[in-house]
């Protein structure tokens, strides 16, 4: 039989997020599991963002963080108001990088996560965090494309 008993929720704090919410609630109450919610900050480049001082960027980047950790607990606060097996961590770094190292560290057991959906061109600029998980991840990854359907 199968046991999830760590499901990793990566958020990009997007208001489509909110749609993912309800997949992790019931695969996290059918299974009883804890359900990690993690939120990863693009790292800024050290010696400054184009022509933006050092000073700027690790400002900008604070404040980054500062409203992350609102935002985290607004979800946590409201959706997640009922879930007693939450854990949540804000990190700094690649996004699918990030996703995959706390897989590995957490050893989590299932990873639910949303898709922008980019095709073409966006998706050759933009990449697709979530094509990069799937494809790398060592667990099952339930990719669900919040743009598409109701």
């Amino acid at each position: 039989m199968i046991e999830i008993k760590k499901i990793l929720f990566p958020c990009d704090l997007e208001e489509s997020s909110s749609k993912i919410l309800p997949y992790v609630l019931s695969v996290s109450q059918k299974y009883n599991s804890m359900i990690y919610l993690l939120h990863v900050i693009k790292e800024l480049p050290l010696w400054g963002y184009y022509d933006i001082p050092y000073a700027m960027v690790t400002d900008l980047q604070n404040r980054t963080l500062e409203v992350s950790e609102k935002t985290i607990d607004k979800i946590c606060e409201g959706q997640l108001k009922e879930c007693q097996n939450l854990q949540k961590r804000i990190t700094v770094g690649n996004p699918s990088n990030e996703i995959l190292s706390t897989i590995e560290s957490e050893k989590i057991d299932l990873v639910i996560m949303g898709t922008h959906g980019r095709k073409g061109f966006d998706h050759a600029i933009f990449g697709s965090v979530a094509e990069k998980v799937m494809k790398k991840s060592p667990v099952p990854v339930l990719i669900i494309n919040t743009f598409k359907g109701k």
